[in-house]
């Protein structure tokens, strides 16, 4: 189970590398049950942002991988395409981490919406590194 104070320290970390290349995002955190436990949105965030984090880490947990790895699985001529498509929908491009505990447990996802695909993956790496 994540924590409180794990999910704050997933959003410190996300917020400082934000700042740090100069960006406002969007930052969600979800439990393995992929319900809400931590959330922030920086000042300046774009708010259309605000689904596509929440959507990038519920991808994450649900499939136990990195949000843009789904996409190889949904993308026209994959196995499933339309994928996403299922689960309410699915938001399979990059920004979503899952969080493993060091057993191999799944803790939950952090995803990360609001700058350049590049970027939102950049923050949420730094964001998920603070689990470890």
């Amino acid at each position: 189970m994540i924590t409180i104070d794990q999910a704050r320290g997933i959003i410190a970390a996300g917020e400082a590398r934000a700042q740090e290349i100069g960006v406002s995002v969007n930052i969600t955190v979800l439990d393995a049950g992929a319900h809400l436990k931590a959330f922030s949105r920086m000042d300046g965030a774009v708010l259309g942002s605000i689904d596509l984090a929440m959507g990038k880490a519920r991808t994450a947990v649900l499939f136990q991988t990195t949000s843009e790895a789904v996409w190889e699985y949904c993308k026209p001529g994959a196995p499933a395409h339309a994928l996403e498509l299922s689960n309410g929908g699915l938001t399979p491009f990059a920004g979503g981490i899952p969080l493993f505990a060091r057993n191999g447990t799944v803790l939950g996802a952090v995803g990360v919406s609001g700058g350049a695909v590049p970027q939102d993956l950049e923050i949420a790496q730094a964001a998920a590194a603070a689990v470890a």
